[in-house]
């Protein structure tokens, strides 16, 4: 039996490990799941890593394709993920039902914690967009970084991140809560691809794992941690 190396970014880790326990009880293959920022995953892809499965947003994925990074015909959609806000456990929600009202929230607050992936480019955008300062967003390395700030600091701090992130480190216990999601007018949702790379050493087990992740029963999976 293969040992497979999956290596992956974004709010999709939760439903992946998940599914990839289930894999090696039905297959007896063992699967290594290491999830990192989006950037650092596509930098190590594109280096020609040993990775047997990419997991990361389709503007990543397509980039694969075009390097020639990811092996045809083994590219599967896990789902799609928003974004919301969070806030600092016991601290006042704010109203995000509205354009309006997201714009009073953000006015509100001493700042926006982002990442410095695609989901936090989107919201440094979005704020200037709006009409905000630049010096609005603080960034951090990563949504959990950002959680980690907005819990502890004083300041009125809002975290932008995307929802399955957030609930994830709500049920881990870092003391933020989810204020919301983006008002629909303003939301970004982003697609979620897997595929076999290039460099894998494990292809066909990899294969099998990715053929895994399209199946009803890993879907359901998928769509339980509030990626749909």
């Amino acid at each position: 039996m293969a040992t497979i190396k999956v290596l992956g970014a974004g709010p999709v880790k939760r439903g992946v490990t998940q599914i990839a326990a289930q894999f090696e009880k039905d297959t007896g293959h063992r699967v290594s799941v290491e999830f990192t920022g989006a950037p650092t995953v596509r930098e190590r892809v594109l280096a020609g890593e040993a990775v047997d499965v990419a997991v990361v947003p389709q503007s990543a994925m397509e980039e694969f394709v075009v390097q020639e990074k990811v092996t045809a015909g083994s590219r599967v959609t896990l789902g799609r993920s928003r974004m919301g806000l969070a806030i600092r456990k016991g601290a006042a929600a704010p109203d995000l039902a509205s354009v309006e009202s997201f714009k009073r929230a953000v006015a509100a607050a001493d700042a926006v914690v982002v990442n410095v992936a695609s989901s936090g480019n989107y919201v440094v955008k979005l704020l200037e967009k709006l009409g905000f300062a630049g010096e609005k967003a603080v960034k951090q390395p990563d949504t959990v970084k950002v959680m980690d700030h907005v819990a502890s600091s004083s300041q009125n701090l809002l975290g932008a991140g995307q929802l399955p992130e957030i609930r994830e480190l709500v049920d881990k216990g870092v003391a933020i809560a989810l204020a919301g999601p983006l008002p629909d007018e303003l939301q970004s949702v982003t697609g979620y691809d897997a595929a076999v790379t290039r460099a894998a050493t494990q292809a066909a087990a990899a294969a099998e794992f990715t053929r895994y992740l399209s199946t009803p029963a890993a879907r359901a999976a998928m769509a339980a941690t509030g990626i749909d």
